[in-house]
């Protein structure tokens, strides 16, 4: 009992720690440079204590429940040998994973609001929830292909330096191509995908394939999902402002 005491007063501190950055900023520019008092003191505490308590209990599932799952499916996957089977895994488990992130939720929907404003899109509530239904599918259509191809990178022992610097090639020369107002939610939409949801699996997805197939480092061979994660995102939707 006192053992797990002690243990959750650890990840709390921990999580005061990470938080303590952020709260040393607010305060300086608060304090030093507007030379305002924070305003609403009292609600801000019970945020950041709400906000330490809830980064606690996250990386604490985080380590008990998606990346334990994550491994484990991933190497049952691999001993089964069935490659279609595997990839039909990675591509559902990055669509889905995608698909619920609140980061791209939130941005699809700032994104909607925006193209309205600029007359990209009609104005009324039915075309903007159309339009970031569209971009959730079409960024959670490029994960699950993204997590595809690293799934085959991770088989075949491919370097993921010369895949990225391919990619970002197409990423620049799309760039020269699609309609100016999709570009920066392209490229926005790269770094959405890689939050509270998606990191822990795909992470696990990496690693735990790597650690069951002979003649794969998990250190060298198990990273790197995140990162097309990143980058197949802004080449999809570069492509779905072209096309739409």
């Amino acid at each position: 009992m006192l053992a797990g005491f002690l243990s959750l007063l650890r990840m709390v501190a921990g999580s005061l720690r990470d938080l303590a950055p952020i709260l040393l900023v607010i305060g300086f520019f608060q304090i030093a440079v507007l030379q305002q008092p924070l305003p609403h003191v009292e609600r801000i505490a019970v945020g950041v204590v709400l906000v330490m308590i809830g980064l606690t209990l996250f990386i604490q599932g985080l380590e008990m429940g998606l990346f334990p799952i994550g491994e484990a499916m991933a190497q049952a996957l691999a001993r089964k040998g069935s490659l279609a089977w595997l990839l039909a895994f990675a591509f559902c488990l990055g669509f889905g994973t995608t698909a619920a992130e609140p980061a791209l939720i939130a941005v699809a929907a700032k994104a909607a609001r925006a193209m309205a404003d600029a007359g990209v899109i009609a104005a009324d509530e039915a075309a903007q929830a159309s339009y970031a239904l569209g971009l959730r599918v079409t960024v959670a259509l490029s994960v699950g292909a993204s997590l595809v191809l690293g799934v085959f990178r991770i088989l075949k022992g491919w370097p993921v330096h010369v895949l990225i610097i391919g990619g970002y090639l197409i990423v620049v020369v799309l760039t020269f191509f699609a309609p100016p107002e999709i570009i920066g939610v392209a490229y926005d939409s790269g770094g959405v995908t890689t939050s509270t949801v998606t990191v822990p699996l795909v992470t696990a997805l990496g690693v735990g394939l790597a650690s069951s197939i002979r003649g794969r480092n998990p250190l060298t061979d198990g990273f790197g999902l995140i990162a097309f994660a990143s980058m197949f995102p802004m080449i999809f939707v570069m492509l779905y402002g072209m096309a739409v």
